[in-house]
């Protein structure tokens, strides 16, 4: 069952991507959800009961829903903006769940925090540098990726003090899934939106998505 989830959200991430570029972006949206879906139904199959395992699919399941959402602007695109800054708190809240059940897992979370702070300014100094956006998207910005990149911190941290098939799996997918939201706001808020660095994201996040999922196979 897992090769079929697992093969099932690649080929459904390909379609979206075939058909969100065609802009049908009702179908796209449609398409997405079921992609999203089948990385929650992964999570499932990997649980093995715990808290753990279980915080973990609400981060994924809520991820699902923001999915849908940030492609919900393109369907109302009047209320466009709106719509993507819901998605982005949506998103947010999955990093906080993910975070809040692996922080424990943390031997310093004290220092994890302190580098997560330094490691967010320097890189947030660096995209405002190359993007335009509203003073409300700088804000959600900074918080978004914050929080992300607390959460990658953490999740090394994990790698180096205990190293295991969770923390390699779970670390390699928050990695992924950090870069594929640092592409996806260069492309939105950049210059010009590509579509090459759109197929990039998207992968880069699935596959993160994915591994997160599968890392509960090392629990």
């Amino acid at each position: 069952m897992l090769y079929v989830t697992v093969g099932l959200c690649a080929v459904l991430a390909g379609v979206f991507l075939y058909t969100e570029s065609r802009k049908q972006y009702v179908p796209a949206v449609i398409l997405k959800g079921l992609a999203s879906l089948c990385f929650v139904i992964t999570g499932i199959l990997c649980s093995n009961g715990s808290q753990l395992a279980k915080m973990i699919i609400l981060g994924l399941a809520i991820g699902c829903v923001a999915d849908v959402l940030l492609n919900l602007r393109f369907v109302f695109k009047e209320k466009g903006q709106a719509v993507f800054l819901v998605g982005i708190l949506v998103f947010l809240t999955g990093h906080i769940i993910y975070l809040a059940a692996v922080l424990p897992l943390s031997a310093n979370w004290l220092l994890c925090v302190v580098i997560g702070i330094v490691l967010t300014a320097a890189l947030m100094v660096w995209i405002f540098k190359q993007i335009t956006a509203k003073k409300a998207f700088k804000i959600f910005g900074v918080v978004y990726i914050g929080a992300i990149m607390l959460l990658n911190v953490v999740a090394i941290g994990n790698l180096i003090t205990a190293p295991s098939v969770f923390t390699r799996l779970f670390a390699g997918g928050a990695v992924l899934f950090l870069i594929s939201d640092v592409v996806l706001i260069l492309n939105t808020f950049g210059e010009k939106t590509r579509q090459s660095l759109r197929n990039t994201n998207i992968a880069l996040y699935y596959a993160g998505q994915l591994l997160i999922a599968l890392s509960l196979l090392g629990l």
